[in-house]
């Protein structure tokens, strides 16, 4: 199992993480694959949906997560120990949840794996501090304070670090990625839900490798 520091450290080099709801897990390898060939090697698969679990493991089985051009893949929306468990069995590299639970941050610990969970105010993230975390994810950043909110927690919390999801696009990813300390945002815009559905994955390859140039754009400005 990977470590938090190199998970972060390894999202960080991509300034962009795929936010992905998927119906299908057959889908799972084309998509992963379609991303990796596009410099975006990493996907946050969430367990908005029953297929979730599964296309983590279909994708696992199909060895993306190994070789000289790994897949780094989590696990998002995870709310329960439960779904931790069922996670971590179908081999998520790193979980995420979209807010603070103790016991699912213990479960998480429990089994040695990185753990990101959501906190937007300062008394989640005092939470998240004193059980040793270091990042968490600011969710959902457009409807909770935007880049000013997330500038305002970093005042007290320097050491903090952070990642951005929800309502961020390539219209105001600069605003978030230019802030110290976020290490990334999480997004879904290059991974439309209809795309996949319809199993378009040279669209998704495209807006992928958008993504991927204007993240490395905005972070060599």
């Amino acid at each position: 199992m990977k470590a938090e520091t190199e998970v972060i450290s390894t999202l960080g080099k991509w300034g962009v993480i795929p936010v992905v709801v998927i119906d299908d897990a057959a889908n799972a390898v084309p998509l992963l694959a379609a991303l990796s060939q596009a410099g975006l090697p990493v996907a946050e698969i969430t367990f908005r949906t029953p297929a979730g679990s599964e296309a983590i493991r279909t994708a696992v089985d199909a060895g993306l997560t190994e070789g000289p051009a790994p897949v780094l893949i989590g696990a998002g929306t995870v709310t329960t120990v439960e779904e931790v468990d069922k996670a971590v069995d179908a081999g998520a590299q790193f979980i995420v949840s979209p807010g603070f639970s103790r016991s699912v941050v213990e479960r998480c610990q429990e089994h040695g794996v990185p753990i990101v969970p959501g906190a937007v105010t300062a008394t989640e993230i005092l939470a998240c501090l004193e059980m040793g975390l270091q990042t968490v994810k600011f969710f959902p950043a457009s409807v909770s304070g935007g880049p000013s909110a997330v500038q305002a927690l970093l005042e007290p919390f320097g050491s903090l670090q952070v990642i951005p999801t929800g309502g961020i696009n390539p219209d105001n990813l600069a605003t978030y990625l230019n802030i110290p300390n976020v290490v990334a945002a999480g997004g879904s815009w290059m991974v439309p839900r209809a795309a996949i559905q319809s199993k378009d994955f040279a669209r998704i390859g495209a807006l992928s490798e958008q993504a991927v140039a204007l993240a490395t754009a905005i972070r060599q400005d």
